[in-house]
């Protein structure tokens, strides 16, 4: 009969003030420590308290203690991110939200730690850095990205690779005769016990070139530096389409000409310029649309001028020959998929942009 009263007992549950009634009982009728600590094991097993929570507490009724409950704690109380201070956190949020905690704790007399609980755990906020972006867009402007972001995958939905495949871009970028390496370029493996390593800050160099790239997907067709104290006007950019780039394309692209090209560049002022659309109308080259402000959907800003800079980032060239030379090593080095890369991910930014609103795609 014990044994089926102890199983039976096992199995219900036991709180702390239960047990602490238990031990207040036991004390009474004379037992120490050791035997209570013995029976409580032997009804509650793993359940059980250990032996020293018991000589704790038979110490406190043996010197008088009645309130088996707990004493209250000293510190702030649970309350600290109850639904009051949750709303003060909210409303001095909604001022500024670059506050710091020491100021919402200033303003709401809640301690740091109970604002930090109150950001992260309740509210789920955590503090984002700023990013920097190639300029703060409209809704109009948003607008007129996912337009063209829809109008874009629209064709290429109907037309697939050959849509692309009759694509040439291009556009103008500076190569200087020093341009510093990046952070992720400088890495050094080291020892965890190793400080970071130190670079100075430095500016570009002075010298520069401008370099004019068209490409499409199977490589460069046109890489034209210009020269020193040459202006890029809408009469210059004319003349290089018709001199350099017609030419190019009917020596390396043949095809593309009696296919039908589709011209991209942005919508700078040169490129939008009557002399220069007149020129690509007489040719019966498409004009394809570029939203304003939108480096991130051009293959010239977000993939060749990176991948092209990076092979001369951090060697100082002397002379603007050193320049152009090195620029035309850069270019003729880039992997033959780099160029199919750059239009996959082209489409890639460009079905993002269209289900992100228009922002800006990293």
């Amino acid at each position: 009969m014990a044994g089926i009263i102890e199983s039976s007992l096992a199995h219900q549950n036991f709180s702390r003030y239960d047990i602490r009634v238990i031990i207040k009982f036991s004390v009474i009728l004379g037992k120490d420590a050791s035997c209570i600590h013995k029976d409580l094991v032997t009804v509650l097993r793993e359940n059980a308290p250990s032996i020293q929570t018991v000589r704790k507490w038979v110490k406190a009724v043996s010197e008088g203690r009645d309130d088996m409950e707990d004493e209250p704690r000293p510190g702030r109380p649970v309350t600290a991110c109850g639904d009051a201070n949750i709303s003060k956190v909210l409303v001095s949020l909604s001022d500024d939200r670059r506050k710091t905690c020491e100021e919402i704790s200033t303003e709401t007399s809640m301690s740091r730690t109970s604002v930090f609980r109150v950001l992260t755990n309740k509210l789920n906020k955590k503090k984002k850095f700023s990013k920097w972006v190639p300029h703060l867009l409209t809704e109009e402007q948003k607008e007129s990205r996912v337009n063209f972001s829809r109008n874009f995958l629209r064709r290429f939905q109907t037309e697939q690779n050959d849509f692309l495949g009759r694509i040439i871009t291009g556009d103008e970028t500076w190569v200087y005769s020093w341009d510093p390496e990046t952070k992720r370029q400088s890495a050094e493996w080291r020892d965890f016990d190793e400080p970071r390593p130190e670079k100075v800050r430095r500016k570009q160099g002075a010298l520069k070139v401008m370099h004019m790239i068209f490409f499409d997907m199977n490589g460069v067709i046109l890489r034209r530096p210009v020269p020193i104290g040459t202006t890029i006007n809408a009469q210059y950019y004319k003349k290089v389409l018709q001199d350099k780039v017609r030419p190019a394309i009917r020596k390396k692209r043949p095809g593309l000409l009696e296919s039908g090209i589709l011209f991209h560049h942005d919508n700078a002022p040169v490129h939008t310029a009557r002399a220069v659309t007149d020129v690509l109308a007489g040719y019966k080259w498409e004009l394809l649309e570029h939203p304003r402000y939108s480096p991130d959907l051009a293959p010239c800003y977000f993939h060749l001028f990176p991948k092209m800079k990076e092979h001369l980032r951090g060697q100082r060239f002397e002379t603007e020959e050193d320049i152009i030379q090195a620029a035309k090593v850069a270019i003729k080095n880039l992997d033959k998929c780099s160029y199919v890369t750059a239009f996959k991910d082209w489409l890639q930014r460009i079905e993002k942009c269209a289900n992100n609103g228009g922002c800006y795609v990293e």
